[in-house]
């Protein structure tokens, strides 16, 4: 392996080019006309068009990734997250044509990627599954009402073909269960070209958690922890920590052994994350889903572990990376990642696209960390997704790790598009927050306060 083409755009793009770098590797970017002078461009060795926004014109262009690929020279290709990075289709694509994947197995992405297979192999790893429905390829094709009333209300419709929360629904009866159906149908179809959904039992009060998971794709399998991702507007993250607060060391461990044990039976390779949802009151905990990816908040476990994962994806992917155990795996400290989003959380956190003609950024430490895909003076366009940087800091406690995330935040100055940075210091202040009282109802319950501030 010696070039890397990168089928992604922004933060996630300018990231793997820095482990590139770290690993002596030649990096090639793809952009759309509307990324044409974005940072990842600039900061790779090779930049190749593709097409014209929106993404299905280009980012999600298997024909045109690949055109890029051989035209650079480029002989492995990275996926990062989001567009094309759960495709297994791409991934045998790029395999046939003489490339090297940098992630997990077609099988793989394939077999987990379907949420009802992904729930019936974890359910024979022994993971216990929320009650659910069969999957639906067509909203108006089944007895949707029949399978609600089977799972029971309130409910989620969820994509099966996708995740970040993108299109999910919460329906609280059935007269409202048609539509909620169609209209997650018709955004998981634009979003991952499948509009396949299901239904999925609604715990009022719940905590998203997440294990990372990394694989030999040999049976051997380690965990890295897990991260708190219960901080979330409209189903989607904003705030990501680890360790997760006042959850008992007995669930953690037992929920971080049973990931890792799926993804040994599973014989994946690569990383990864199961995802689990833990009804804060009972502290019963169910699988969801595994994302055969990176995730937008891997930096949370890079700055406890001192790791680095999309390093890591790359040394398996070419044959060099040594085998590490569970006793290597050693998680020190806590930390916070913030999403800085150009959006208006007065406005139902919608988009807020434009020029940035202010971004400062605080220096950055071994203990505060900032991924950002823009400068001063490039465009948050309105066909991507609108987080402008990530904001990770550490401390050797939790109460250290908030002090020096407020800090942080308090030191960035965007002006130009609309931000939530006000919105991200309120929450992360908040008393309930400091004392580690979250669920994914957070902002939902104080967003007045929240807003006010």
């Amino acid at each position: 392996m010696n070039s890397v083409l990168i089928a992604n755009r922004g933060e996630i793009a300018c990231r793997i080019i820095r482990s590139c770098r770290r690993l002596g590797l030649r990096t090639v970017a793809v952009y759309s006309e509307a990324d044409r002078g974005a940072l990842h461009v600039a900061l790779a060795d090779e930049a190749v068009g593709i097409g014209p926004p929106p993404a299905r014109d280009s980012y999600l262009r298997v024909d045109r990734v690949l055109d890029a690929a051989r035209a650079s020279g480029a002989d492995a290709v990275h996926p990062g997250y989001g567009f094309l990075s759960e495709n297994a289709g791409f991934a045998e694509a790029v395999m046939a044509a003489g490339l090297t994947w940098i992630g997990p197995s077609a099988r793989a992405i394939r077999e987990m990627g379907d949420k009802q297979r992904a729930r019936d192999l974890a359910q024979a790893s022994g993971l216990p599954i929320l009650v659910g429905s069969p999957v639906f390829r067509e909203a108006g094709a089944g007895d949707l009402e029949s399978a609600g009333a089977a799972v029971g209300y309130p409910l989620l419709v969820k994509a099966a073909a996708g995740g970040g929360g993108i299109g999910m629904r919460r329906v609280d009866g059935p007269g409202q269960l048609r539509a909620a159906a169609e209209g997650t149908q018709s955004m998981a179809a634009k979003a991952f070209g499948n509009g396949a959904i299901y239904f999925e039992r609604f715990i009022e009060r719940a905590r998203h958690i997440e294990i990372q998971v990394f694989g030999y794709g040999d049976g051997h399998a380690i965990h890295l922890y897990e991260r708190d991702c219960s901080i979330q507007r409209r189903y989607q993250k904003v705030i990501e920590e680890s360790p997760a607060p006042c959850l008992p060391d007995a669930i953690r461990n037992d929920m971080a052994l049973a990931a890792a044990r799926l993804c040994a039976d599973q014989r994946y390779a690569g990383a990864g994350t199961i995802e689990f949802v833990v009804d804060a009151d009972t502290l019963d905990w169910y699988f969801l889903e595994m994302n055969t990816r990176i995730q937008v908040e891997h930096p949370v476990t890079e700055m406890n572990t001192g790791l680095d994962l999309v390093a890591m994806q790359i040394e398996l992917a070419r044959g060099t990376l040594g085998a590490l155990t569970q006793a290597d795996v050693v998680s020190s400290g806590h930390a916070m990642e913030c999403r800085v989003y150009a959006e208006n959380p007065a406005k139902n956190f919608m988009p807020s696209p434009g020029r940035l003609v202010r971004f400062e950024q605080p220096e950055q430490t071994a203990d505060v960390r900032i991924d950002s895909g823009f400068r001063a003076g490039d465009d948050v366009s309105h066909f991507y997704d609108p987080m402008i940087a990530k904001v990770i800091c550490h401390g050797p406690t939790r109460a250290a790790a908030i002090e020096r995330m407020l800090e942080t935040l308090r030191a960035i100055r965007i002006e130009g598009p609309v931000t939530n940075l006000d919105f991200l210091r309120a929450a992360v202040g908040h008393p309930d927050f400091r004392k580690g009282e979250v669920f994914t109802g957070f902002i939902e319950r104080f967003k007045p306060a929240l807003l006010a501030a």
